[in-house]
């Protein structure tokens, strides 16, 4: 089991990524699970039919693949979501790879709150950028004798 960083653990730079190529079972799944059937997401011909010429996935399923890095990698295990901005920038297609990335901007030692950059990247262009504000357990301190 990952046991995540603690807030002393943490310094601004430190950063982690995870990619993962967005499929048809995904977007069909998270319009199950969130009940947004937007045919922009699930109909082909409709889809076709706009400024984007097909189908793409659902902005939030992409957001979602920055929770997965912040709660299992960077800050892990233990850390509470508190905040998050998002800045969708390009659209994501069935088939496209996307690499979620996180990076340490800020400590804030007093609240051990930590603000991250976040982005995904689609071959290496950004297709969501944001930050977000993750409270992050201290350091156990050790028992008094």
């Amino acid at each position: 089991m990952t046991t995540g960083y603690t807030f002393e653990q943490l310094e601004v730079g430190l950063s982690a990524s995870r990619g993962r190529t967005v499929t048809e079972a995904d977007v069909v799944a998270f319009a199950g699970m969130s009940g947004d059937y937007n045919p922009m997401h699930v109909d082909e011909e409709f889809a076709s039919s706009t400024r984007f010429q097909g189908r793409i996935g659902h902005g939030m399923f992409t957001a979602s693949l920055l929770s997965a890095v912040l709660g299992m990698d960077l800050p892990g295990p233990g850390a509470i979501y508190v905040h998050q901005t998002l800045h969708f920038k390009a659209p994501v297609r069935i088939g496209d790879t996307v690499t979620a990335r996180v990076v340490v901007r800020e400590l804030k030692t007093h609240k051990h709150m930590v603000v991250f950059d976040t982005t995904c990247l689609v071959r290496g262009a950004p297709v969501l950028t944001g930050e977000a504000v993750m409270m992050v357990p201290p350091r156990e301190t050790a028992p008094a004798v």
